[in-house]
């Protein structure tokens, strides 16, 4: 999988196109210019969001009413596709080879891991980064886990509305039982299957991680789930099944679902103490650059390709030796993009690296290593 070429209209400040090398690409320019702007058309075409801001419409250049970013991915030999997100007011529009197509199945046409300062929110913040990381990785590899997770939203979303029903007295609970007993049958259902790809999938990441396969740092994981210390686990469905009976007086009473994987977490420990709590922020930055090393390991065996890497601001998040390392390890396990406002510090790569120069949101100056052997995306 190749992100061969990025065209972007009224989004932010970029002007123009960038056809990208299939390797280490180096974005770099002073502050302010569009560099990370680029990253994020990329975030954008790949996963349908921004990694700046949840409101697409402030992407969209001052006094214009439409943003559109299109770009071609590109796999083996011969298999294209033309990408396009649209934005417009409130609105977002997606398509395949200009034919709109659904979330779940577009998602699953360039898969992009990042290194950013909104994901440290993984290691450091609250359970919802962390279970959107998990999913998000398994859905790399395992595309049909998309659709569970959106099933499982919906399922959630339809019980809500008839908990808080309950709760604002339309219902009695007898009544109220009767109503979410086919919600929770379906709840159960995939809840249990989201429960069974997370698990397997930490355990997947905590196996690479033991290999140390790129730093030095006694990183473990663990799989919290939310009904841990109230029965067997190992027979998640009926333990599932038993809680939600038990909890529908509580969940009346709150208003909404309190049992489901909805409701997990993901603990990320260093030296056996749980990084979120005593970790430093380097420790913190460390932790999240080896779970995102470890997940693209996942990605390269299970799917036997290579996922897109951006890194933005690399020279701020990672030391010039680091840096050095890292792009070393990931020669030939992604196509990777990086920003730096300081050239000095990567200029080494830059013989076999593609080097794109930006001012004003353009490419003022390019260094081609390689061409992309796909066709020009836009004549």
């Amino acid at each position: 999988m190749l992100l061969a070429a990025i065209e972007a209209t009224n989004f932010r400040n970029l002007i123009g196109k960038i056809e990208w090398g299939p390797r280490l690409n180096i974005i770099y320019g002073d502050n302010g210019q569009g560099k990370t702007n680029w990253l994020e058309a990329i975030h954008v075409l790949a996963r349908t969001k921004s990694f700046r801001t949840q409101r697409l419409q402030e992407a969209i250049r001052f006094g214009e009413h439409l943003a559109i970013i299109r770009g071609r991915v590109t796999s083996g030999v011969d298999l294209e596709r033309d990408l396009q997100v649209s934005l417009q007011d409130n609105s977002k529009t997606i398509f395949v080879n200009l034919k709109r197509e659904p979330l779940t199945r577009y998602l699953t046409q360039l898969q992009v891991f990042s290194f950013i300062a909104a994901d440290l929110e993984v290691v450091r913040g609250v359970p919802e980064a962390r279970r959107r990381f998990l999913d998000r990785g398994i859905s790399s590899i395992r595309p049909a886990y998309l659709k569970t997770i959106a099933d499982y939203a919906k399922v959630i979303k339809q019980k809500n509305r008839l908990l808080q029903l309950a709760n604002e007295g339309e219902f009695s609970l007898e009544r109220t039982e009767d109503l979410v007993s086919p919600w929770n049958e379906q709840l159960v259902g995939l809840a249990t299957q989201i429960h069974r790809e997370r698990e397997q999938y930490v355990a997947g990441l905590n196996a690479v991680l033991e290999r140390q396969l790129f730093d030095r740092r006694d990183i473990h994981t663990r799989y919290v789930s939310a009904l841990e210390g109230k029965g067997d686990l190992g027979d998640y469905e009926s333990l599932l099944r038993s809680r939600i009976k038990l909890r529908l007086p509580a969940e009346v009473a709150a208003g909404h679902a309190l049992i489901g994987p909805h409701r997990d977490d993901w603990e990320i420990q260093l030296d056996g103490r749980e990084i979120r709590v005593y970790g430093s922020s380097g420790q913190q930055r460390s932790a999240l650059l080896l779970l995102d090393l470890a997940a693209i390991s996942l990605y390269n065996s299970s799917a036997g390709d290579q996922p897109v890497f951006i890194i933005d601001d690399v020279d701020a998040e990672l030391d010039e030796g680091r840096i050095s390392h890292l792009l070393e390890y990931l020669e030939n396990r992604t196509q990777t993009f990086i920003t730096t406002s300081k050239r000095s510090h990567v200029e080494g790569f830059f013989s076999r690296a593609n080097v794109y120069e930006i001012e004003d949101g353009q490419v003022r100056s390019s260094q081609r290593v390689t061409d992309v052997s796909a066709k020009s995306i836009f004549a």
